[in-house]
C-alpha cells in the first residue's frame, strides 16, 4: 500500500553515528596521538614508618658543612698572660723576685706553677743546683715539683709554667728586650718583671 506524503516514513536503523534529524554531521579528523603514557599526580615526598621527617644534620655536621658548601674556620682567640712590673734595681731584682714568690705561694700558687729567670747572674738556687751538674739540675724542671730558676739566656729550654717572674739584675737592653718576649710566650697566665719600670717600658 503505497505510503500518504502525511504519514512519516519509517527508515530502517543503521549502525553508525546518530545525526540530528535534516543535518548530517561532517565528521572530525582524529587527534594525533600523544606518545606515551599520560603523566600521573606528581608525587610527595617520600615518607618513613612515621609520618614526621627524619633528623636533620648534627650539630658537627651543620658546623663543618654550611650552606655555602665549603667550611668555615673558626677563629681562634690568642691570650696573652698579664704583665705587672715590680720596681726593683740589678742589685735588689733578685730579692724583690724571691719576694714575689713567696706572696704567690701564699695566695696558693703551688710551687710547679713558678719559673724565675735572671738576665744577669744565675739565681743562688740555680747555682747551688747545678753544682751537682746539668743533668740533675735540668731533672728537676722535668720532675716539676717545685719553683724552677734558670738563667734568661736558656728560657728556649724551659718549659711553660703558669707564672714566669723574670729578675733583671743586670744585661744590657738588647738581653733585656730579647728575654722578655720569650718569658711572655713561657708565661700561662701571668708574667712578672723585677727591674726598672721606666726601662722595662721602654723595652716591652
Amino acid at each position: 500500500m503505497p505510503h500518504s506524503s502525511e504519514e512519516p516514513q519509517i527508515r530502517p536503523s543503521v549502525p553508525g553515528p546518530r545525526t540530528s534529524a535534516g543535518a548530517a554531521r561532517v565528521p572530525q579528523p582524529p587527534r594525533p596521538a600523544v606518545p606515551g603514557p599520560r603523566p600521573g599526580p606528581r608525587p610527595g615526598p617520600p615518607r618513613g614508618a612515621g609520618s614526621r621527617p627524619g633528623p636533620g644534620p648534627s650539630r658537627a655536621a651543620r658546623s663543618a658543612s654550611p650552606s655555602s658548601g665549603t667550611a668555615t674556620a673558626t677563629p681562634t682567640t690568642v691570650r696573652t698572660a698579664r704583665i705587672r712590673l715590680e720596681a726593683a734595681t740589678p742589685d735588689t731584682a733578685v730579692a724583690i723576685a724571691d719576694d714575689t714568690v713567696d706572696a704567690l705561694l701564699d695566695d696558693g700558687r703551688a710551687p710547679a706553677e713558678v719559673l724565675v729567670l735572671t738576665t744577669g747572674e744565675p739565681h743562688p738556687w740555680a747555682e747551688h743546683e747545678l753544682s751537682f751538674g746539668e743533668e740533675s739540675y735540668w731533672r728537676q724542671q722535668t720532675e716539676g715539683e717545685d719553683v724552677f730558676y734558670a738563667l734568661a739566656s736558656a728560657v728556649t729550654r724551659t718549659t711553660s709554667r703558669p707564672v714566669v717572674v723574670v729578675a733583671v739584675n743586670g744585661g744590657t737592653d738588647a738581653d733585656v728586650a730579647e728575654t722578655l718576649p720569650a718569658a711572655l710566650a713561657k708565661a700561662g697566665t701571668d708574667l712578672i718583671v723585677c727591674g726598672d719600670p721606666e726601662r722595662l717600658r721602654s723595652l716591652l
